[in-house]
C-alpha cells in the first residue's frame, strides 16, 4: 500500500522495540501512527540482547538490519569459580544458531530510525481507560507532566508497553491473570570499564547450581553483567533492597574476586534492571481493534532469547496482514495471530531448556557446559552438543524466515558477512 493512502489512525502504546517497529511498519501499509510514551524522553540504555536468524530476517524485511551489528567480543569467553580458577568457556555468541550479540539500545534506535520524520510521539502520556465500539476505540490519555487529559478516537489500538502492559490490563484483566513466573531472578546493569580478571573485550560466566554470574562482552562497548538465581518466594525478593536480596542469594560463601565485583556493581548502579522472570499467557492478543504485541503480549523472557526477535517479527507480520486487509481489522487480527501464535508458544516452551544456558540445575549440568568448548570443535561434537541441551527444536525456530514462511513470500537477500 502506498505511503499516499491512509487506512486509518493508530494509537501504538509504548516507544520501546516492539512499539517503535509496529509504528514503523504501519506507517508503510498506509496507517497514521501516534506514539505514547509513558517515560518523559526517548530511552537510549539498555542491556545485552540477541538477535537470531528470525529476527534478522525480520529486521531486514523492516528495512533496519543494516542500521545495528554484532558486538559480539573477539576474546576468548572464561568460566570462573569463586576461587579465582579460570578455563576456556561457551559465551552466547558461540552457542548453536549463532545470535548477534548487541545492545537494547541497538534496536531501539534502528526502529526508531524507520519512522518517518514527522511521526507524532508524544512523551510523559499514559491510558487511563479505553471503550470501543465496531467503528472505533476511544482511549483516555493522561498527560503525566502537565496532568491533564484527552479523549481521542483511533481504529486501531497497539499495545507495545511490555511485560506489565497497561492496555492489557484495561482490556484484557489483571496482571495475576495473565503473568505466570518461572521462581527465577534477574538483576543486570552496564559495568563500567573492564571487571578484574578479565580483558577488554572478553565475556565471563561463574556457574552453580541455581544460580549464575555472566558477563556479556562486547568489541566496542562497556559489559553487561547478568546475574540470576533461582528463588521459592519472588514476592520475597522485591520486599527488600535488590542489593540484600542479591547478597542472600549469592551467600553464605565468599564471593570472591570477579563475582565479588559484580555484585557490588550491581548495587551501586542506578540503573538496575531488578526483576522476576515471567512469561505472559493470554487466549488471545486481540480484543475488537485493540491488539497486543511483544512483551505485552507474550513476553518470552530472557531465557528463550528471542524477545527482540518476536517483536520485530510481530510488528512486520502485523503491517503484512493490516496490508491484505485494509478494510477489515479484526480479521487482520485475527490472521495475525492465527499465524503467530504457533511460533510464539514455541519460543515460550523452548524457554523452559533454554534457562539451562545461563542458569544450571545441577553439577552435572555445569560440568557438561565445561566440557562444551572441547565438544563443539567438531561437527559431530557440536551435534552432540545440541541434543544433550536439547537444543535442536530452539535452532530451527530461531533460525526460520518467520514472515516469509507463514506468508509464502521469498526470503530477503542473504545478509552480508558481519566484520
Amino acid at each position: 500500500m502506498g505511503d499516499d493512502i491512509t487506512a486509518g489512525r493508530a494509537l501504538v502504546i509504548g516507544a520501546g522495540i516492539s512499539g517503535l517497529a509496529t509504528a514503523a511498519r504501519l506507517h508503510r501499509a498506509g496507517w497514521t501512527p501516534v506514539l505514547v510514551e509513558r517515560a518523559p524522553a526517548r530511552r537510549s540504555g539498555g542491556y545485552f540482547i540477541a538477535l537470531f536468524g528470525a529476527g534478522r530476517h525480520a529486521a531486514r524485511r523492516l528495512g533496519i538490519l543494516d542500521a545495528m551489528h554484532d558486538r559480539s567480543g573477539t576474546e576468548q569467553h572464561l568460566d570462573l569459580d569463586r576461587k579465582g580458577r579460570r578455563r576456556p568457556g561457551t559465551s552466547f555468541a558461540d552457542i548453536p544458531g549463532k545470535p548477534w550479540v548487541m545492545l537494547r539500545g541497538d534496536a531501539e534506535r534502528a526502529a526508531f530510525s524507520a519512522l518517518p520524520a514527522d511521526a507524532e510521539v508524544r512523551y510523559s502520556t499514559v491510558p487511563t481507560a479505553i471503550e470501543q465500539d465496531p467503528g472505533g476505540v476511544d482511549v483516555t490519555l493522561l498527560d503525566t507532566a502537565a496532568g491533564t487529559t484527552t479523549t481521542e478516537r483511533y481504529d486501531l489500538v497497539v499495545g507495545a508497553d511490555g511485560l506489565r502492559s497497561t492496555v492489557r490490563s484495561l482490556v484484557f484483566g489483571p496482571h495475576e491473570e495473565h503473568l505466570h513466573r518461572l521462581d527465577y531472578m534477574i538483576a543486570a546493569c552496564e559495568y563500567p570499564g573492564t571487571p578484574p580478571g578479565l580483558l577488554p573485550g572478553q565475556g565471563a560466566t561463574l556457574l552453580e547450581p541455581d544460580r549464575s554470574m555472566w558477563v556479556f562482552a562486547f568489541t566496542d562497548h562497556d559489559p553487561t553483567v547478568l546475574l540470576t538465581y533461582r528463588t521459592d518466594d519472588v514476592d520475597a525478593e522485591f520486599a527488600r533492597p535488590p542489593g540484600e536480596s542479591i547478597r542472600a542469594a549469592f551467600g553464605p560463601r565468599p564471593l570472591g574476586g570477579t563475582l565479588g565485583d559484580v555484585v557490588a556493581t550491581a548495587e551501586s548502579s542506578d540503573r538496575l534492571l531488578f526483576d522476576s522472570v515471567e512469561q505472559v499467557r493470554l487466549d488471545t492478543w486481540h480484543r475488537g481493534r485493540v491488539v497486543l504485541v511483544g512483551d505485552s503480549a507474550w513476553c518470552v523472557t530472557l531465557y528463550a532469547g528471542m524477545g527482540v526477535s518476536a517483536g520485530f517479527t510481530g510488528a512486520d507480520l502485523l503491517g503484512a496482514v493490516l496490508e491484505r486487509h485494509p478494510e477489515d481489522v479484526e480479521r487482520a487480527l485475527g490472521e495475525w495471530e492465527a499465524m503467530l501464535r504457533p511460533h510464539i508458544e514455541r519460543f515460550q516452551r523452548n524457554a523452559f531448556e533454554q534457562r539451562k544456558i545461563f542458569v544450571a540445575d545441577s553439577r552435572r549440568q555445569i560440568l557438561l557446559r565445561r566440557a562444551m568448548p572441547k565438544l563443539a570443535r567438531t561437527r559431530p561434537g557440536k551435534r552432540l552438543v545440541q541434543r544433550l541441551m536439547r537444543q535442536d527444536d530452539a535452532v530451527t525456530g530461531a533460525s526460520v524466515d518467520i514472515v516469509g514462511d507463514v506468508l509464502g513470500e521469498p526470503a530477503p537477500e542473504q545478509e552480508a558477512p558481519v566484520g
